[in-house]
């Protein structure tokens, strides 16, 4: 899968483990901010049946590969990528904007993503395999990039990566749950708390000021292709500064929580949240003890690459020390009592 920020791909076990203790009946599960769609993937794994929500295009579209479709698609979508796999590589907008204006992929890589994309868009694929194709690419790109791992800058000398050929892989596609069949939801996160039940709900919201389509704008054009305009060195979106979350501002993110925490349809519910973001353990305790008891798992991590190398201004220079090299993901579980 891409490398995410705020992935928890390093402690998914405990997460499903946690699942599993407080409520081994669990049947379905919610993840109403599923990003990446591992915590998902990995509720689907254990047997769950997963509706998976995100407001990002390229969220959802992650969601659809990993949480809504099955491994009926394994054959199909094979064929499908060797075909793609033998595109010829054509430079257009793409590689003008994200390879030569701005050093994202290297143009090699960058003609072939770009001449892939236009083919997935000129074949009459069924919806879902549309997804798992777009996957596919995504995580193809995400191999040869020459970025830290977001989108907000690049490299100023090609990652060794970004010279590898562009390979595409079969995303790992998981059977059905027992259950049914998954669902990708693109809702505002109070909106699917209002509308989406399950067993579990798993809540992982932004935790601070950095906006996830900032961060992954690249991910978003690539699965809208729909050539928009841009700002800046860092070539994003223009809608990056529109298209905003509570969640990501101070002032608004203790009432968006609140409310998405009132209105959590589930028998129990694990919220993850980090202890360097905008609400503390106290005010998180406090909203969720509303709902019944809770407790706290804590689980060192390590800090985003970003904090480990250094403070840089624009014309590369380092200004600044690095920090701590850790924090603390808390994981806040709680039996639902209304």
């Amino acid at each position: 899968m891409i490398k995410y920020l705020g992935s928890k791909r390093r402690y998914l076990g405990r997460i499903v483990d946690v699942a599993k203790a407080e409520l081994p009946d669990a049947k379905s599960a919610l993840d109403l901010f599923s990003g990446s769609a591992r915590v998902g993937h990995a509720f689907k794994g254990a047997g769950m049946r997963v509706l998976a929500n995100d407001h990002n295009d390229y969220a959802r579209t992650l969601a659809r590969c990993y949480v809504e479709a099955d491994d009926d698609l394994v054959a199909p979508a094979t064929r499908l990528l060797a075909d793609l796999q033998r595109t010829r590589p054509k430079a257009g907008w793409f590689t003008r904007s994200y390879c030569e204006e701005a050093r994202f992929f290297h143009p090699k890589n960058g003609a072939r993503i770009e001449a892939i994309r236009e083919r997935i868009d000129q074949l009459d694929l069924a919806p879902l395999l549309r997804d798992v194709a777009l996957v596919s690419l995504m995580e193809a790109a995400d191999r040869v990039d020459s970025t830290v791992g977001v989108h907000m800058a690049y490299l100023k000398q090609w990652a060794p990566r970004a010279h590898n050929d562009l390979e595409l892989r079969l995303p790992a596609l998981l059977p059905r749950s027992p259950h049914g069949r998954g669902e990708a939801h693109g809702l505002d996160a109070d909106e699917a708390a209002r509308n989406l039940a399950a067993d579990v709900v798993y809540l992982d919201p932004p935790y601070n000021q950095h906006n996830y389509l900032g961060n992954y704008h690249l991910w978003e054009t690539l699965v809208r292709w729909d050539r928009p305009e841009t700002y800046g060195v860092a070539v994003k979106r223009v809608d990056c500064k529109t298209r905003r979350s509570a969640f990501n501002s101070r002032r608004e993110a203790a009432g968006a929580l609140r409310r998405v925490i009132d209105a959590v349809q589930a028998r129990l519910f694990i919220v993850s949240f980090n202890d360097e973001g905008f609400l503390d353990r106290a005010t998180i305790e406090a909203m969720l003890s509303a709902r019944g008891p809770v407790d706290v798992v804590s689980v060192e991590a390590r800090r985003y690459v970003g904090a480990r190398i250094g403070i840089y201004n624009p014309l590369g220079a380092k200004v600044g020390a690095v920090g701590k090299l850790t924090n603390n993901e808390l994981l806040y579980v709680v039996r639902c009592e209304r």
